[in-house]
């Protein structure tokens, strides 16, 4: 029988990779050529995107900037004029005078008996401190910056009005005592001067709500005067507007019209704000309720 003839052994295949796989291979080489082919003004849409990216996430995580508020501006010696009230703001029948800084009230003058008070010295302290600012005109301490003054009268009362620029920290403190005073000063005695002993009582009074922060108070003063009973009645209000503030007291032996104290901070509040605001307030027309 003739031997089989030998046969060299067949080379085995390579796997033939699947089309979709051999299409993905051609489309990304092909994306990488164009990449680097393509130089800055005719850049390719995919390189568009890639470099806008950071550029993105820059912009999304910086913070937004937003515009600083105007400072308030510093009341001036005008400005504080400017902001007084008129007889036409406070209407019945009110005279504007002429030097309302020598306006005194001798039932203010005294030292309080600190012995009816829980805490002693320290409550006598605000009520006395009370006593000497509404004597001397300085409710609210004295003034750091530009001040005005004006006054008025009808019968035996007065009403005297005041714009001026202070320390922000100390009238922010001097209002927070004011609130204070109806508690700690509710009623006590004073005594020496040439009056006598006398019993003042403070008590809180509405005011409009005028303002960054008010205050109002009426204090009655009860005594004696020439040996006929007397009782001086003042209304007393501060507004703060900032670092300025407005303070009124009005009243005298014949009573306090509360009305007319709130008309005062009515008109007078709003003629502080345009003057800070950098405005000229318009003169009040006679006949304004």
């Amino acid at each position: 029988m003739p031997r089989p003839v030998a046969r060299p052994l067949a080379r085995p295949r390579a796997a033939a990779l699947p089309v979709r796989v051999l299409a993905t291979a051609l489309t990304t080489g092909a994306l990488l050529l164009t990449a680097a082919c393509s130089d800055g003004d005719g850049g390719s849409a995919a390189e568009s995107a890639t470099a806008s990216a950071p550029a993105t996430r820059t912009t999304a995580t910086s913070p937004t900037a937003t515009p600083s508020a105007s400072p308030t501006p510093d009341l001036t010696e005008t400005g504080a004029r400017n902001a007084l009230i008129t007889e036409a703001d406070i209407e019945d029948y009110w005279d504007q005078v002429d030097d309302p800084q020598k306006w005194r009230d001798s039932l203010l003058i005294g030292e309080v008996d600190a012995a009816a008070f829980l805490s002693g010295k320290s409550e006598a302290a605000d009520c006395q401190r009370l006593l000497d600012s509404l004597y001397d005109e300085t409710l609210l301490g004295r003034p750091s910056g530009a001040s005005a003054l004006t006054g008025f009268e009808e019968g035996d009362s007065r009403l005297l009005y005041q714009v001026a620029a202070y320390r922000k920290a100390d009238l922010d403190e001097a209002m927070k005592w004011l609130k204070s005073l109806p508690d700690t000063c509710d009623q006590f005695t004073l005594t020496g001067g040439d009056d006598g002993e006398r019993t003042v009582q403070v008590v809180e009074a509405s005011l409009p709500a005028e303002g960054d922060a008010r205050q109002g108070l009426t204090v009655t003063v009860k005594g004696t005067s020439g040996g006929d009973p007397v009782t001086l009645t003042l209304d007393v209000a501060a507004v703060q507007v900032g670092a300025d503030a407005i303070t009124v007291t009005n009243g005298g032996l014949g009573g306090a019209n509360h009305a007319t104290t709130e008309a005062a901070v009515g008109q007078g509040t709003p003629r502080l704000e345009q003057v800070l605001a950098g405005r000229t307030p318009q003169s009040t027309p006679t006949g304004v309720e």
